[in-house]
């Protein structure tokens, strides 16, 4: 049997204004702050700010692409059902795990009930906060990243794209964690 592919969705504004490609050059120095934001959070219906969590607990920023509800980058994907599958495990050490997505807030609650999300999934379809953190892009959605906060909101680790590491383990992530 043939199948096909569903694309719909997939071309807009976004996409456009994200195809050419634009490396991951972030100049975010370990030990400094990070740019603050606000997103909604389409897994418990809330706002969140990043300032929140500043002097309460450390927070992974898990940056990730997906395209559409219906198309997930295939270096991604592996990751977000991982990070899902673990979230348990940060939480269990105390920190907040925030998966920021580029897609909307319509197509971001389609992913949390399809992946069942435990963790808060931020929506950011104007990708200002990829921006900010400059993570780069390529072929219609920004690249995925993972930053890890303290709880005084010192950026300690980072992990940018390269076509060998694509997304920092989830097994690194916790031994970054433990470094804290």
């Amino acid at each position: 049997m043939l199948t096909s592919t569903d694309f719909s969705g997939l071309f807009n504004k976004r996409f456009f204004r994200n195809f050419v490609p634009v490396p991951a050059t972030n100049s975010l120095r370990l030990g400094g702050t990070t740019p603050e934001f606000e997103l909604p959070d389409i897994t418990n219906n809330r706002q969140v700010k990043l300032s929140h969590y500043r002097n309460q607990q450390p927070v992974i920023l898990a940056f990730t692409r997906i395209f559409t509800e219906k198309q997930y980058c295939p270096l991604c994907f592996p990751h977000i059902k991982g990070m899902n599958e673990n979230y348990h495990r940060f939480t269990e050490k105390g920190v907040e795990v925030l998966m920021i997505t580029s897609t909307d807030p319509q197509q971001s609650q389609k992913v949390v009930q399809d992946l069942g999300l435990q963790m808060p999934l931020l929506s950011n379809p104007d990708c200002r906060i990829f921006q900010s953190y400059q993570v780069g892009q390529a072929l219609g959605a920004p690249l995925p990243a993972q930053f890890l906060l303290d709880s005084s909101g010192q950026l300690r680790f980072k992990h940018l794209f390269s076509f060998l590491s694509a997304n920092a383990e989830v097994e690194t992530l916790l031994e970054a964690i433990g470094k804290l």
